[in-house]
């Protein structure tokens, strides 16, 4: 992409960032089911106005790569969203100040996000090698995600960097609404809602060290990793209070998630493959995987995943309906 369109991409999601800032600023109530309806479609509504200005203005397959990145970041984010229902659980954040916190922390791991996709589009263009190991990284997180079985509170632990900051940082031990900064017996001091902003930023760097490298095996194209990652952490905020309650609904979701990363990690070294001239394996051909196909691979793979984990969940119900009534 020239560099005009960089500035003025980069401009546009500030924007947004501090559009959704005034928004909050000028929320007095808990987030509602239809205020997080309403700016979910928003959200998604942008990405898919985007996607069109891709596939109008942009040759090849600009538009189809960020479609498949943006699905696969935001799916993989959903996953993120039990770790942050636990983490505002455990610190009992209250409701009002949750859509501040989740903001705060989102647009702190946009920030390291860029930096990581930079670094990654940086180590990609010196050495197609690399390949090779983000394959081999994703297919372990593959199986690693696939053995953990369903999400539960010990998916969350307060690692040494937050215990570090509880020690070195003048914190108060109650909250005062969704102030950072608040006064206790005369003196300033931070709420623990800095500690939760913290949790939240560094649950989401985490995440990225497996969706960045899953993104980088659709596209190679640095702009569109970026806008992908952009649009699908900014409508992040308003799925936790969408879909926060359903999410144990969806019992098969680290399954789902597992076949798509290792799908995309088995591309990944395929590709590396090709770039070393190696079409075959023995008596294996090794195919090429298009764009629509990865794509269509994905959006299939999170629909069977859903449906699948419904049925479940509605059979289990069922089944507990009736232990209660005999």
């Amino acid at each position: 992409m020239p560099p005009v369109v960089w500035v003025l991409t980069i401009a546009g999601l500030l924007a947004i960032v501090a559009f959704d800032l005034v928004v909050i600023a000028r929320r007095n109530h808990t987030v509602t089911i239809k205020d997080a309806t309403r700016w979910v479609l928003f959200y998604v509504g942008l990405a898919g106005l985007f996607a069109v200005g891709l596939f109008v203005f942009s040759p090849g397959q600009s538009g189809s790569e960020f479609v498949a990145g943006y699905i696969t970041e935001y799916s993989l984010s959903v996953d993120n969203l039990f770790v942050f229902v636990i983490i505002m659980a455990r610190f009992a954040v209250p409701s009002l100040a949750q859509d501040k916190v989740l903001y705060i922390g989102i647009v702190v791991s946009m920030a390291l996000r860029a930096i990581f996709i930079l670094a990654g589009a940086a180590a990609i263009s010196a050495a197609s090698w690399v390949f090779y190991i983000f394959g081999a990284f994703l297919v372990y997180t593959a199986v690693r995600l696939a053995l953990e079985g369903e999400n539960d509170e010990s998916d969350f632990q307060e690692n040494a960097v937050l215990r570090g900051l509880r020690r070195v940082l003048p914190l108060s031990h109650d909250y005062d609404g969704d102030k950072l900064v608040s006064r206790f017996d005369g003196k300033r001091l931070l709420t623990p809602l800095v500690i939760v902003i913290a949790a939240i930023g560094m649950a989401n760097v985490i995440f990225a060290l497996d969706s960045i490298p899953a993104i980088f095996g659709l596209t190679q194209d640095a702009y569109i990793v970026l806008t992908a990652n952009a649009f699908a952490l900014m409508g992040l905020r308003q799925l936790y209070f969408l879909i926060g309650g359903l999410l144990e609904r969806i019992v098969y979701l680290n399954v789902g998630l597992s076949v798509i990363l290792a799908f995309i990690g088995v591309k990944l070294i395929i590709e590396a493959l090709h770039g070393s001239h190696i079409d075959d394996i023995g008596a294996i051909h090794l195919p090429h995987i298009g764009i629509l196909t990865s794509l269509g691979f994905i959006v299939g793979t999170l629909f069977v995943t859903t449906v699948v984990s419904l049925l479940k969940t509605a059979r289990d119900n069922r089944r507990e309906a009736v232990r209660i009534d005999d």
